[in-house]
């Protein structure tokens, strides 16, 4: 009977670890299954590793186990039970933004972290029946040897994937070789696409003109690492013979990631957006980050196009290492009137926003050829991804009257600066897919125009800038005390340098509020604003940020 019981404390341990293994599961997928970066995060908060209730429950048991006047009888074994029980319960996740996606790669992940703990808490639990007959002693170190796997459990996890990765490369080979004969098969011209932000809207930009004259694909969402580029591949190109143009985002947290998707589709026109802070923290440096999205040039054959933004100094000094010989240029801040030295070629100015439009014109300064531009795509960064979008069109023999056209047409991508009126009648524009510094000046500018009622700013701030992020955030603080009549900051310690910001620059501080969740903030807005007033929903953390 004692020895049941103690296989009941034993599998209720090996029960609740395995819930807190899959719970954990979606913070390591989040991460991007890279242990490093997952370890960093469970380790910068100290409930998030050693949790306070299992300690307690297994302590305050264990204690109540030695204390016992009956050590013989089934009673220490009972308050294992039951301390376990309390420990293992899982909490509530609160808040859940993205929620785990159970891939293959995921299950077998799970699979073999499961069955490695499993393996451990049984040969825990055989070596102390065998080495334990005190039954009082035998239950505390039964409930405390399940506390220690339970605290495990992430390393667990990973474990497991240590252990699939000769499967998952497997897997992975043949994927990526799948793909390489599909486009061997279809043979379209591929586009790369990246930079440091704006790479969706580019590529969707890019797309949406192209398909005004021909067949284009652009990789779907944010797709745009090399398993991502692979899937959109094999599921669509795959079965769609008619795509002419491929176009890829390419995106990077370290060097050679761009470098390795580039192998695979062999682009011959590639396109650089921006290089800018975003994801500083992993590259260390600008000039790191440069490199990396250089390895999209480098990528191309000596026949190949280049199309770069001018404005931006990083790129520009890519755009004179002189490869390859085809270079376009694009520019929103050169005066098509009195251009520099060696210009870039297609320019825009007399650019004007309002609530409805973005209106600028675009100038050929190779051929002459001008013309307007009027879109319902709202930002003024913007521009320069339009303007990337119509060089590549221009190449590929489309004019800039017919560019002009589809620009009409353009619809901004998903969760980034769009527009609709509630039922109550407020403005709530979504910009929270990503901040950047050079973003979050457009979609201010934006609220900005809304001029009839409150202008409502919720924001958690700008992250993965690395040495930047108090700087950028603190600017992010000055610039919205300009723009909204009242602000939401999602989260105290992150926002510290935006509030420092907004009350430096003069904001007042009864038109400030700091909640810890954005539920809370949306609540707010949904009881306070009313018709005719505006919300901005600048940038949302991922579920890393808030646990």
């Amino acid at each position: 009977m004692l020895d049941v019981l103690s296989l009941v404390i034993t599998l209720i341990w090996i029960a609740g670890t395995c819930v807190r293994i899959y719970r954990q599961a979606r913070f390591y997928q989040i991460e991007e299954y890279m242990s490093g970066r997952y370890l960093r995060w469970l380790f910068a908060k100290r409930d998030r590793w050693l949790p306070t209730r299992p300690n307690a429950a297994a302590l305050i048991g264990s204690v109540f186990a030695f204390l016992s006047e009956a050590p013989e009888s089934v009673f220490p074994a009972i308050i294992g039970i039951v301390a376990a029980l309390i420990a293992v319960i899982p909490p509530g996740e609160g808040e859940i933004k993205k929620k785990f996606r159970a891939t293959d790669r995921a299950k077998r992940m799970l699979g073999a972290a499961f069955v490695v703990m499993a393996l451990v808490m049984l040969l825990i639990f055989a070596g102390l029946v065998s080495a334990i007959s005190n039954v009082e002693f035998r239950g505390i170190a039964l409930t405390l040897a399940g506390l220690l796997v339970f605290l495990c459990a992430p390393l667990f996890l990973i474990a497991g994937n240590l252990l699939m990765t000769p499967v998952e490369a497997f897997f992975r080979r043949q994927f990526i070789n799948r793909a390489q004969r599909v486009l061997e098969r279809v043979n379209p011209t591929v586009i790369g696409v990246t930079g440091s932000y704006g790479k969706t809207t580019t590529k969707t930009y890019i797309a949406h003109i192209l398909n005004g004259r021909y067949h284009a694909y652009p990789t779907p969402k944010s797709y745009n690492t090399l398993m991502g580029v692979c899937i959109a591949i094999n599921n669509d190109i795959a079965n769609d013979q008619r795509v002419e143009y491929f176009i890829a985002e390419m995106g990077a947290y370290v060097p050679g990631e761009i470098q390795r998707i580039a192998e695979l589709t062999h682009p011959t026109i590639s396109v650089v957006i921006e290089v800018g802070p975003q994801h500083l923290e992993r590259f260390g440096s600008l000039e790191n980050v440069a490199i990396a999205k250089y390895e999209i040039i480098k990528a191309l054959p000596p026949d190949g196009v280049g199309v770069f933004n001018w404005d931006n100094p990083y790129v520009r000094q890519m755009i004179e290492r002189g490869y390859p010989a085809t270079r376009l240029t694009v520019s929103k801040t050169v005066d098509p009137a009195n251009p520099p030295p060696n210009p870039p070629r297609f320019v825009a100015s007399e650019i004007n926003e309002t609530l409805d439009n973005l209106i600028f014109r675009v100038t050929d300064l190779e051929t002459g050829a001008s013309e307007v531009f009027v879109t319902s795509v709202i930002g003024e960064h913007n521009v320069t991804n339009i303007l990337l979008a119509t060089a590549v069109a221009v190449h590929e023999g489309m004019s800039l009257k017919e560019i002009a056209g589809r620009v009409r047409g353009l619809q901004p991508a998903e969760s980034r600066l769009t527009r609709q009126v509630d039922a109550n009648g407020v403005t709530v524009i979504n910009d929270a897919y990503s901040a950047n510094p050079v973003g979050v000046i457009g979609s201010l500018k934006v609220l900005a125009l809304h001029q009839t009622g409150k202008r409502l700013l919720i924001t958690p701030g700008m992250v993965e800038l690395g040495s930047l992020m108090e700087q950028e955030n603190r600017k992010l603080g000055e610039i919205a005390a300009q723009h909204a009549t009242d602000v939401i900051l999602v989260g105290a310690q992150q926002t510290e340098p935006i509030k420092a910001g907004l009350l430096s620059a003069g904001f007042p501080a009864d038109r400030l509020r700091v909640v810890e969740t954005l539920a809370e903030a949306v609540n707010w807005y949904q009881s306070n604003l009313k018709a005719g007033d505006t919300v901005l929903f600048l940038n949302d953390l991922p579920d890393t940020y808030s646990a």
